[in-house]
């Protein structure tokens, strides 16, 4: 996917197919409820919304997301067909008992590229606690060894906030012994329950990414930040111009996202609707949308974030930036980082 025109196609599409999960995790974006929303897109309007996606260009990398996807009975019927159509399926499934090693040999079989799991503890309580349900580590570390066992590739999903940030060198341990391929590490954003959470300081996140940079020189797993987009800015500081571009993308601009009901966002933290797949085709939404159209160009960031050199390596997290101001193009409060000569406002990292 590299070089592929961000303007034209996202490098990931997240469908969250429900917000219904069994689940009361303290950081939950989505709210989650134990039942399904009426209004959720169908199994005909899911195949169609994966019909309009293939536009996008060949094998398009689509993540079924929830709340818990394993809440719908067409789960593997809609794995099965986006894989059909040539799109890159990947699924994000929720630590609970519905996860068997049968279901994940079923996902295995229907073509899923990758199963990826939330460990956001490194013991049973610690996790257990911020998931808000006993035994759901057990039940996770089960399912990322039946993913190992189907053959199918694992990635490691972990939220930083105060409460975990401590645990990452243990979390590391056990992302390095389940064999993952990738350890997707999720920066807080306060919105949904995660508003009652407390986030890192912006110079602990700064020191975070350095770690995690390190991490990533000696594992072999890859790593990947979400809503961190500064970890590209650490990486080209310490490794220079040449460095490559890891870390990740940022809302809008590489990313989109479908909610249950259809509502298109440049990003699930990020609940500012370009316009509903029932009504408009998703290509026709990311490609021209006037919201996603200004946080594509890193000339328009406004505050530090627009001052700064590295906006277009970086561009900070225009989830986050929304979260705190109310509009997705003002400076990102987790960045400490002040550009050279900047004498504007700097960013307050509390919540109005």
């Amino acid at each position: 996917m590299r070089g592929v025109d961000t303007a034209q196609r996202p490098f990931v599409l997240v469908w969250e197919l429900t917000r219904a999960c069994e689940l009361t995790c303290d950081h939950c974006r989505a709210d989650a409820q134990p039942d399904r929303h009426p209004e959720e897109l169908s199994t005909a309007e899911g195949k169609r919304l994966l019909e309009d996606v293939r536009d996008f260009g060949e094998g398009q990398l689509v993540v079924f997301s929830g709340g818990d996807p394993c809440k719908r009975d067409d789960l593997i019927e809609l794995i099965e067909y986006g894989t059909e159509l040539g799109l890159t399926i990947t699924l994000t499934p929720s630590g609970t008992d519905a996860l068997t090693p049968q279901v994940i040999e079923d996902f295995a079989e229907t073509g899923l590229k990758r199963l990826a799991l939330s460990i956001d503890g490194a013991t049973a309580q610690s996790h257990d606690d911020f998931r808000g349900e006993s035994g759901s580590f057990e039940g996770t570390l089960d399912a990322a060894r039946a993913a190992r066992d189907a053959g199918l590739p694992l990635q490691v999903n972990t939220t930083v906030c105060q409460r975990t940030v401590e645990q990452l060198p243990n979390l590391r341990e056990l992302v390095a012994d389940l064999g993952a391929v990738l350890w997707s590490v999720f920066f807080l954003v306060p919105v949904g329950r995660g508003r009652v959470l407390e986030p890192v300081t912006p110079q602990r996140a700064e020191e975070a990414m350095h770690w995690l940079g390190n991490v990533a020189d000696e594992e072999a797993f890859g790593i990947k930040t979400t809503e961190a987009p500064h970890y590209r800015r650490v990486l080209q500081q310490r490794d220079g111009e040449g460095a490559s571009r890891r870390g990740g993308i940022t809302a809008g601009d590489g990313f989109a996202f479908v909610s249950h009901v259809g509502d298109v966002f440049p990003s699930g933290f990020l609940p500012e609707s370009a316009g509903n797949v029932r009504d408009t085709d998703v290509v026709d939404l990311y490609r021209d949308a006037e919201l996603f159209e200004s946080l594509r160009d890193a000339d328009a960031l406004k505050g530090k974030c627009g001052a700064c050199e590295f906006r277009a390596v970086c561009g900070g997290s225009r989830s986050r930036a929304y979260a705190y101001t109310g509009d997705p193009l003002e400076s990102d409060p987790l960045c400490p980082y002040e550009p050279d000569g900047y004498d504007g406002p700097l960013p307050k990292q509390q919540l109005p």
